[in-house]
């Protein structure tokens, strides 16, 4: 497919490489404006105490210290009842470990964090609940109920097709913010029918994000009672809203301005910029906001942990029959967690004549939860795929074989009753079945290494997107976005530009405009961006194009039908010689002639409204050190339907990051809390991210089943590869050494209880 164009498809270099190569690249924490103050927050060191007051007196007598800020400081925006519309601090009651309190504010980074350090908070411990089972007993500690975390925001920006049943939430457990509950056909007659039965009970901790740059925002206000905040965030105009909101300030009063981010990975959509703005605010000064590593972790947040038990019925043949599950995952100190994107996953990669899934969202005296690349899927997908390793193990079937006649395809139902549109997830399988480590495995296990293969997939997210662009005076043609760029997604839109120019993607310029100038573009997450704004970059420069097209017909006296794009000029087609460059149709459109030209501005724009879903098929080769327990992975192979390859080698990047954090998620992450709340892993001390040698040679394979909807066919590729990777690890070790390990992170310990 990729030959029928010329710069769509092939490989190329991103666009920001060098400057972030050579280290010129600025962030957020590079900034340094005049007056500017430096912030750190004061923090709970109790996961739920009564906050009876705030001790500034010795911080605020020591040199270079400006403010200590509580919550009753900070110019909150108050409703009708004369309620403040948010809690920035916390107020009368700390909810978890970390929970900020106070800010500090201080003419240097130093005398901030000394400070910090002076503000005592006389604070009275209250009873905690920090395990989920215990959270939803009916006599368990009460966690706060008023107050609505980060991932109900993020939600919709992710994916806009993971409803579940309505759930009339009066009749819930106390703590209990959130159920899903699905159900078709006869689930008890689904297994009286089935041959052999699989029950298995599975956790996964909490995990962080895993980002390089901490939260970090710098808040500025001015003369003229306008606010610019400069922040390393995934969502500039949900930020924006949150900020004008929360401050009650007009919309065009607040300008966020998109800095290069140093990794989310869905952490950071909103968090500390309202704060920050706030505290600018009660100043009337700049303030630089920047986490430490550990306030990441104890103020973050974290994907969530959750708890799964899973029954799957199958036929003799491998005919599935029946699945029941059901879900618990922990919201943290706020409501909001990916539990309905989890409930329509754990119950969609198959066909399921007989279904039963239900699920509580519990609160807890933990951090509130938060996005994490594809969340709510790799929980869901390591039950599933557990489950299906299993019965393909007890049935005596081929793995993939099982998956080919079970698999879900266009016009099956998914759980909450859509149908699932064309999708990819047979093609990813037959792959795999096909490649040489999938054929050849009896070598790998001749080695006593095991072989695992598991699915997964992302439903894919839908938003509004607008762009613009405009041909300058140089010939070239700059485009104006306003979605975030985190993965390359720039160079793919200029490729994108360029096919529709005819030029090459040197002639293109990509610029991120903060949200006073940017054409709307939604929070980049969900596997969604090139999605969503690729078709609107197409179509404002087509409207380019057509505009173009008009001055030059004028110049050659031709009918602009007759005119095409190639290499910087507009000729005739079939007359090279009739031609007219672009930099002189920039030069006659912006300069006063007998022509009366007008500038090139193309604008375009994209409201698609059904969901384009990704799928993977993973391969994991392993071996197990049976007197440590210790996995090492030695190959792995990443089967992916991507729609169309834009950028193959920004696909392939993300494929393998993907893979490297779901090993994260398989063996190594995973954020534990005592019962008194108290966080046991706060730093990257005793925080494990995977690293380059704890990797091991990933091959990709592209699959491509066009999108109906997306430029060219591409379809999302972010989530996806993050996804199988737990549950092809686990089936892996199933098969080096006949254990099945059914809680991650799968560490050694876990490794060596279950060999016994």
């Amino acid at each position: 497919m990729a030959t029928a164009f010329k710069t769509v498809g092939q490989r190329t270099k991103r666009l920001d490489s060098p400057a972030k190569l050579t280290g010129r690249e600025k962030f957020t924490a590079d900034l340094r404006l005049p007056g500017m103050v430096h912030a750190v927050i004061v923090g709970s060191d109790l996961a739920h105490g009564r906050i009876n007051g705030v001790d500034k007196e010795a911080a605020l007598r020591m040199p270079g210290v400006i403010a200590v800020l509580t919550n009753d400081d900070l110019p909150i925006h108050r409703d009708a009842n004369g309620n403040p519309v948010a809690e920035l601090l916390a107020g009368d009651e700390a909810l978890h470990v970390g929970h900020p309190i106070a800010l500090v504010l201080a003419e240097t980074a130093v005398a901030a964090q000394d400070a910090a350090e002076a503000v005592v908070v006389d604070i009275e411990a209250l009873p905690t609940v920090s395990d989920l089972h215990a959270a939803i007993l009916e006599d368990a500690p009460r966690v706060s109920a008023d107050k609505a975390g980060a991932f109900e925001d993020e939600a919709s920006m992710h994916n806009a097709d993971a409803a579940t049943a309505t759930i009339d939430k009066s009749e819930l457990p106390p703590n209990v913010s959130n159920a899903a509950d699905v159900e078709r056909g006869d689930i008890e007659a689904g297994f009286a029918e089935a041959d052999e039965i699989v029950e298995l009970s599975l956790t996964s901790q909490a995990l962080h994000q895993g980002y390089i740059e901490p939260q970090v925002c710098l808040a500025a206000p001015d003369a003229f009672d306008k606010l610019t905040v400069y922040t390393s965030t995934q969502g500039a105009f949900h930020g924006r809203q949150k900020v004008a909101d929360t401050l009650g300030m007009p919309l065009n009063s607040v300008n966020i301005v998109q800095m290069p981010v140093g990794g989310g990975f869905g952490g950071k959509f909103v968090l500390i910029e309202p704060l920050v703005a706030a505290a600018a605010r009660a100043v009337n000064r700049p303030v630089l906001l920047q986490y430490t590593r550990t306030d990441d972790f104890l103020a973050g947040n974290p994907a969530p942990e959750c708890a799964m038990t899973i029954r799957l019925g199958a036929k003799r043949d491998g005919t599935l029959t029946a699945i029941n599950v059901d879900l618990l995952f922990d919201a943290g100190a706020a409501s909001g967690s990916p539990l309905g994107i989890a409930a329509v996953l754990v119950g969609g990669y198959y066909r399921f004549p007989n279904l039963r899934i239900k699920g509580y969202e519990t609160r807890t005296h933990r951090p509130s939860s938060g996005s994490y690349r594809a969340p709510g899927a790799q929980q869901a997908t390591f039950a599933i795929e557990s489950a299906i390793g299993e019965m393909c193990e007890r049935l005596g079937l081929d793995p993939v074989e099982m998956r080919l006649m079970n698999c879900a395809v266009e016009g099956d139902l998914r759980p909450n009753g859509g149908e699932w549109p064309r999708i990819g997830l047979k093609e990813t399988i037959e792959a795999l079945r096909d490649h040489p480590a999938w054929q050849n495995r009896e070598e790998a296990r001749a080695k006593g290494h095991g072989v695992g293969i598991a699915v997964g997939g992302w439903p894919g997210g839908i938003e509004p997107a607008s762009a613009a662009c405009r041909l300058d005076a140089d010939g070239k043609l700059t485009v104006m976005l306003g979605s975030v760029d985190l993965n390359g997604t720039n160079t793919t839109f200029a490729q994108i530009a360029a096919e529709q120019l005819g030029t090459g993607v040197e002639d293109v310029r990509v610029q991120t405009v903060d949200t006073d100038g940017a054409p709307f573009a939604g929070g980049t997450g969900g596997s969604k961006i090139t999605y969503t704004v690729g078709p609107a970059v197409k179509r404002a420069v087509d409207d380019a194009v057509e505009q173009i097209k008009q001055i030059a017909a004028d110049r050659l006296e031709a009918a602009p039908e007759d005119l095409e794009l190639a290499d910087g000029v507009v000729r005739v087609k079939g007359v090279p010689d009739a031609s007219v460059s672009l930099k002189e149709i920039a030069r006659l459109s912006m300069s006063t002639g007998p022509g009366g030209y007008l500038p090139v501005q193309g604008r375009g724009g994209s409201g698609i409204n059904k969901s384009s879903p990704g799928f993977a098929a993973h391969l994991a080769e392993v071996s197990v050190d049976e007197m440590t327990g210790v996995v090492t992975v030695h190959r792995y192979v990443a089967v992916q339907d991507v729609g169309f390859a834009i950028n193959p080698a920004t696909v392939e990047g993300q494929i393998q990051g993907g893979v490297v954090q779901g090993l994260g998620w398989a063996l190594y992450e995973g954020m534990p809390y005592d019962e008194d709340g108290q966080p046991l892993a706060s730093s990257l001390m005793d925080y494990t991210l995977p690293r380059a040698r704890m990797a091991p040679p990933i091959e990709t394979v592209l699959v491509e089943v066009p999108s109906e909807d997306g430029p060219f066919g591409a379809k999302g590729v972010g989530e996806p590869p993050a996804i199988p990777g737990a549950a092809a690890v686990a089936n892996a070790i199933r098969d080096a050494v006949g254990v099945r390990i059914t809680s991650l992170p799968m560490v050694p310990a876990k490794v060596l209880e279950a060999l016994g």
